[in-house]
């Protein structure tokens, strides 16, 4: 079994790129892992799709096949070539893939290091491939140990002392070229987690802010909470050139913000497009000022400078979960061993009492104690050995030791169970 991951990002991909590879809603995710998983050499998968990363994990049994057939995927997804999304992609296996997947949990591939939302959506696209029954055992083992490293960084640093996020960004971008916000009118279409932080920084610092979602039920919800006002999303195309201020961050596959129903206004406008795909599409010089996710890019890498010294210790924190992951793995091969062999003596002990029974060296009546006996004796002689197996199982030879076990477990005729086959060991008996 192999780790697997294709990884597209604002490290390798412009905006456009990302936006045709995007997956924002449950349906499109829903198709997206059915295709992949039609792939034989695909074991379990997950799709990672946000603002600033699409991204496919998974396990399989063939690196090569597994890559091939995700390519094929993402090439009828985007109508891009092969050549420009092998060319652009990121592809991690094995070692190299969970490390990518604990550092991305730990927010230290994100556009601003130490945000906190990245965690979360990881959480969210594990969940979703779970209750779908594209993922199982094997990668639920890789996230829960991704997120319990996150937990480590954030506990054993300062990374996320002080939590951004890209509406945090984009706030403080707003506030460098408008020096006071009190009084202006804003407007936030969407109600998710940006949203909710755009809304709240905007209120903090005196904007008049109004929320609108196609669901008006939902963004009274986010109203109350920030105190806020709601605007009708109908009302959209009436409005919109009414505000000097707009953060868009919604699920729509088009664009909701176009030509056609922006006016000329006498008012510098500064709106910000959050969405992938975006939300904001227009090629009139409208005095607007529009920022767009890769336009943030500035404030974000002066986040870094301030981060880099807890980036460095969350690094050393990250390679030793990965050390410690596959170690923990290894004990798992282990473990079914060393019950077999218990297993295997006990029958043996089983065996020799009722012989001795059976040819009369000791009493019928005593056949119970003679068995209890034996095994407590086996038990006696194995129990340092198998914690020398434990042990060694953490070590770099932890492989060979597992290939030497199931060679002695078992027998010619038995079936080595798949979940410790190991083929050297196997291709050495023939």
């Amino acid at each position: 079994m192999h780790y697997l991951t294709i990884s597209f990002t604002h490290k390798n991909s412009p905006l456009e790129v990302r936006e045709k590879l995007s997956y924002p809603d449950p349906d499109s995710q829903r198709a997206c892992l059915t295709k992949l998983s039609e792939c034989e050499d695909i074991n379990e998968i997950i799709l990672l799709s946000t603002c600033n990363r699409m991204e496919v994990i998974c396990s399989c049994s063939d690196i090569a096949k597994a890559t091939e057939h995700i390519f094929a995927a993402l090439v009828k997804r985007a109508g891009i070539s092969i050549e420009e999304l092998e060319g652009r992609a990121d592809v991690f296996d094995d070692s190299s893939a969970i490390h990518h997947i604990f550092s991305v949990a730990s927010s230290l591939d994100s556009m601003v290091v130490g945000e906190t939302q990245i965690v979360g959506q990881m959480k969210d696209a594990f969940k979703f491939s779970l209750e779908n029954r594209f993922c199982g055992q094997k990668l639920s083992r890789t996230m829960h140990s991704a997120f319990k490293c996150a937990a480590k960084v954030r506990n054993a640093t300062d990374i996320s002392s002080k939590p951004v996020s890209i509406a945090s960004v984009a706030v403080s971008k707003l506030k460098s070229v408008l020096e006071d916000l009190k009084g202006k009118k804003a407007l936030i279409i969407g109600v998710g987690e940006m949203s909710e932080i755009s809304a709240k920084h905007l209120i903090t610092s005196g904007a008049d802010v109004y929320i609108m979602n196609r669901t008006r039920a939902k963004a009274e919800i986010l109203a109350r909470e920030c105190n806020a006002k709601v605007i009708d999303y109908g009302k959209l195309g009436e409005v919109v050139n009414e505000f000097p201020i707009l953060f868009t961050a919604t699920g729509a596959h088009e664009a909701i913000v176009t030509d056609d129903i922006i006016e000329p206004c006498d008012f510098d406008r500064y709106w910000f497009d959050m969405a992938l795909p975006r939300d904001i599409e227009y090629h009139k010089g409208e005095r607007i000022n529009l920022y767009q996710i890769d336009d943030l890019k500035t404030i974000v890498t002066e986040n870094m400078g301030l981060r880099e010294d807890s980036a460095r210790a969350a690094h050393s924190i990250i390679g030793r979960a990965v050390v410690q992951f596959f170690e923990w793995l290894n004990t798992l091969d282990v473990e079914p061993m060393i019950k077999e062999i218990y297993q295997k003596a006990y029958l043996a002990a089983n065996v020799e009492s009722g012989r001795a029974v059976k040819n009369r060296y000791i009493p019928k009546e005593y056949e119970a104690q003679a068995k209890k006996m034996c095994e407590q004796a086996l038990k006696r002689f194995l129990h340092d050995m198998t914690q020398k197996m434990r042990c060694v199982s953490h070590e770099s030879n932890g492989d060979s030791v597992s290939a030497t076990l199931q060679f002695l477990v078992n027998d010619e005729n038995t079936k080595i169970p798949e979940r410790y086959k190991c083929e050297q060991m196997l291709k050495g008996q023939k």
